[in-house]
């Protein structure tokens, strides 16, 4: 099974690594009577560490050996995801630590996973410590009038040397979130305030009135939010620390020897067999379940969101299920119900999912009772929840242009590369990105100029759905190439069926990847859509695909392994590099540290010959024009100017690797920030322009729209210059509408 996975796993340092003789784990003097015993292996996770090891040097793309210099990057990658910023552990626990580092090869092979525990072991007594930490500072309190700072960005400072030292970085560190909370709080309480009172003084003044408006009459409240900045940073450590205590084996397993396969390269990874089921309900937008979106909070699992159309959200009666509600105890049908309070998340969702029709029962703590002096019992009946905020959509733009001239088009979202397994349209449960974009537009083909296909924030997906999809925007040749060692296949698209014809602009930014880097890649070289967006892409060119651990024994779980790199029918890799637009109109995303050369251990770029195939148009004689326009109009742009200043004030933010602690300096920092986003946000609530279409404006935040009403105004141009038609008809005997493609697909 091949795949493209998801980079925005992006922040995947993963983690691992095994052995350490005499590593120990003394306890804490913060540890109680009544701490959790130590999380141990399991019996058969050296089986599991063993498969691994031989796995990785054999099957991965590179070939390379399970050695000492993967065992020092698998050593490196555990440590980062244990302690990021370097703020737990201390240099003397690192120089213990070190003995192991060129060893984790050997460790491996032989399923010794001890390190990989003990280090666990280890960071749990050092996040005890400073929590007791956490606590004396906020009773302590903070003088705000001293000049220092906080060094935030410590991805690659030292591990403090001595705990007077880490004492001094957590009082900084706790200061800083302290500062932060209160300043935000009190700046939007003085600024709500004060639009209030211009709101007051507006009303007074359009009522000729000269003395006191009513400040209630007015929405005018002097009440600040009741939790405090104690109360805030309190809670965010005791979250962290309840989702650390409830850690068990597996989960340090996953992390173990998801370290080990990012010594390899950043998309490798060990999956357990939940997350392969996890795997599986993304690509089909499907699970069966009671439809809510939950979160760990106090050990419980708390409803976040119930998803429309499911189970839950179908559920009339007085006690079903409502945001805020805590989940402590699942049962299945006439079971008993077993306390889930302080079980990980995903082993909650997993004993919450089940069969189509089966019954699952749930105690709950009720977000009324937020004590949990009361609770009650809801049961349900599991059915397919539908994950459509994952789905394409799409709408009709209707842009006005400086001449006075209205002009159609559509757009249409794309978040992922969904697709079933399976390829056969008429099995049950069928999902396909192609087939939802194609009847997408042949809904709107006949109102519409142009198109624009937004492809911003998508990760990748399907392979498959990437080379299909870009097949309903030209007649028929090769998509990408894949190279497997000496192994060259190319993907074709051989269906002469397009879907739209017209002209055509693909938006992308950073987060794009994999498979909309594919499909950006091949629409750019054929010439058949104008790519716009941040100056390049994620840059992910790697293939990988998931290979099970055993045939026999289901708890071992699988590989997600890169077996080959992907290449543009021109030749040129996708990986590091990335698709450049040609027309950069950036996002906010343009400065931030991402994309593949941001990622440990990223595999390099490289080359092979092109292969042929036919352009559909050559538009490089029209990007100058398209550019010279966007400059011109963009220069007299108040709002793009605006967005423009935002994405340089992201860029100077991005540098900054401290933060002043001093109230004065802080305040005014957080309020030239709040500014540039609130001009942002002001300027792009509305758009004489364009139609203020709802479901557009739920979808985009304000900055992306700016990106997008761009972008329309450069497809009105497009258009122009392309005399509305991109592939001629005439041209291309073979081909069918969209109409008939989708009822050849679907015809019995």
């Amino acid at each position: 099974m091949m795949i493209h996975d998801t980079p925005l796993a992006l922040v995947r340092l993963l983690m691992l690594l095994p052995l350490a003789a005499g590593l120990s784990a003394a306890p804490s003097a913060a540890q109680t009577e009544t701490a959790k015993p130590p999380v141990e292996a399991q019996p058969h996770f050296g089986n599991i560490a063993r498969t691994v090891g031989w796995m990785l040097p054999n099957v991965h793309l590179l070939q390379v050996p399970l050695d000492d210099a993967v065992s020092a990057r698998a050593w490196t990658n555990y440590l980062s995801f244990l302690d990021y910023d370097r703020a737990y552990f201390l240099q003397a626990d690192i120089a213990e630590f070190e003995a192991e580092r060129d060893r984790l090869d050997d460790a491996v092979r032989a399923g010794d996973l001890s390190f990989a525990y003990a280090v666990f072991a280890r960071f749990k007594q050092r996040l005890a410590e400073r929590l007791a930490t956490v606590d004396t500072l906020l009773e302590a309190g903070f003088d705000f009038t001293v000049p220092e700072s906080y060094q935030w960005k410590r991805k690659e400072a030292p591990w403090p040397a001595t705990p007077g030292e880490q004492d001094d970085l957590w009082r900084r560190r706790i200061k800083n979130e302290y500062l932060g909370f209160q300043i935000a709080r009190e700046y939007g309480e003085s600024n709500r305030l004060a639009r209030a009172q211009a709101a007051t003084n507006s009303l007074a003044l359009a009522a000729g009135a000269t003395g006191v408006v009513d400040r209630a009459a007015a929405g005018v409240t002097n009440g600040l939010p009741a939790i405090t900045p104690e109360a805030f940073v309190r809670k965010r450590y005791e979250q962290f620390r309840i989702v650390i205590e409830d850690s068990d084996a597996d989960w340090v397993l996953e992390r173990f020897l998801g370290a080990l396969a990012a010594a390899y390269d950043p998309h490798t990874a060990y999956m357990p067999p939940a997350a392969v089921e996890d795997f599986t309900i993304d690509m089909n937008l499907s699970l069966s379940g009671i439809g809510a979106l939950l979160s760990p909070e106090d050990g419980a699992a708390k409803i976040m969101e119930i998803i429309p159309g499911g189970p839950a959200a179908r559920d009339t009666r007085e006690s079903r299920l409502v945001p805020g509600d805590k989940i402590i105890g699942v049962g299945q049908d006439q079971a008993p119900v077993e306390d889930v309070l302080h079980l990980p998340l995903n082993k909650i969702v997993r004993k919450i999912r089940g069969k189509k029709g089966t019954r699952v029962v749930l105690q709950v703590i009720s977000a009324a009772d937020p004590s949990g002096g009361s609770t009650r019992i809801v049961d349900l009946i599991r059915d397919d929840v539908k994950l459509e905020e994952q789905a394409a959509t799409g709408h009709v733009a209707r842009v006005t242009l400086s001449n006075g001239t209205s002009r159609a088009f559509g757009v249409v979202k794309l978040p992922t590369f969904y697709g079933s397994m399976t390829s056969n349209p008429r099995d049950p449960g069928f999902r396909s990105c192609t087939v939802d974009l194609a009847a997408i537009i042949a809904a709107m083909n006949d109102d519409i100029e142009g198109l624009i296909l937004d492809l911003r924030g998508n990760g990748g997906g399907s392979l498959r759905e990437a080379v299909d999809l870009t097949g309903r925007f030209i007649r028929i040749g090769p998509v990408v190439q894949q190279r497997e060692g000496r192994r060259l296949l190319v993907h074709t698209d051989r269906d002469p069926a397009v879907t739209f014809r017209k002209p055509m602009i693909v938006l992308v930014n950073r987060a794009s990847a994999s498979a909309s880097e594919i499909v950006a890649a091949a629409l750019q070289d054929y010439g058949r859509a104008v790519i716009i967006g941040d100056s390049r892409t994620h840059g992910k060119g790697s293939v990988q695909t998931i290979v099970p651990l055993s045939t026999s024994d289901p708890r071992m779980g699988s590989m997600k392994i890169t077996v080959a790199n992907y290449y543009r029918i021109t030749g040129g890799s996708t990986q590091l590099r990335g698709v450049e637009p040609d027309l950069v109109i950036p996002s906010v995303l343009e400065h931030l540290d991402m994309g593949e050369d941001k990622l440990p251990n990223p595999m390099p770029w490289t080359r092979i010959p092109a292969t042929e195939f036919s352009p559909v148009y050559d538009l490089a004689p029209l990007i100058p024009v398209l550019a010279s326009n966007l400059q011109h109009r963009a220069r007299d742009d108040a709002r793009y100017q605006q967005h423009l200043r935002e994405v340089e004030h992201v860029r100077e933010a991005s540098r900054r690797t401290t933060l002043p602690l001093d109230y004065a300096t802080r305040f005014q920092l957080y309020a030239a920030e709040r500014e540039i986003q609130r001009a942002d946000a002001d300027e792009g609530g509305g758009d004489a322009a364009l139609d203020a279409v709802p479901e557009r404006r739920r979808r985009q935040d304000t900055r992306d729209d700016v990106v997008l009403d761009q972008a329309l105004r450069v497809l009105a141009d497009l258009a122009d210059l392309q005399q509305g038609v991109a592939i001629d008809p005439a041209l291309d005997r073979n081909a069918l509408d969209a109409q008939d493609w989708l009822r050849r697909i679907f015809q019995p």
